[in-house]
């Protein structure tokens, strides 16, 4: 995670979580496919996938905080979106949920986004000033 700036680490991390905790909790036995609570919620119809969307926002709302612009936004809009249509689908969208995966989806989204933005910024040990120590003219 060193790729991002050290001041977006910890939300990165704690926007991991939750999306781990919404799409990847669990571990189901025998079959060894991972879901969330967001696959549970979903099993309560109309009210669960509503209340699965709150992670989202939050997600989406966090990334917008963290900078993310409105192409990556837009993108995290229609993972969601999916998830939402899709997983509203008795038993099919259930079943959808746990493949789908849109919450670790967009904290992708959000982590490439940081990393490209990162790349950009030369690192702060590299750059040279003209008031540094080590310029010639000020040692003498």
């Amino acid at each position: 995670m060193s790729a991002h700036p050290h001041t977006h680490e910890a939300d990165l991390a704690r926007l991991r979580r939750l999306a781990q905790n919404m799409d990847s909790a669990f571990k189901l036995p025998v079959v060894g496919v991972r879901m969330g609570w967001d696959s549970i919620l979903g099993l309560v119809p109309v009210v669960g996938d509503t209340l699965a969307l709150l992670p989202s926002a939050y997600i989406m709302k966090e990334s917008h905080r963290m900078g993310a612009p409105n192409s990556v936004l837009a993108r995290m809009a229609v993972n969601a979106g999916i998830d939402y249509v899709i997983g509203s689908v008795p038993l099919v969208g259930d079943l959808f949920d746990i493949g789908w995966k849109s919450k670790l989806r967009n904290v992708d989204l959000l982590e490439k986004h940081l990393q490209k933005e990162a790349a950009k910024v030369p690192p702060t040990g590299e750059v040279e000033g003209r008031m540094s120590s080590h310029h010639p003219t000020l040692n003498n």
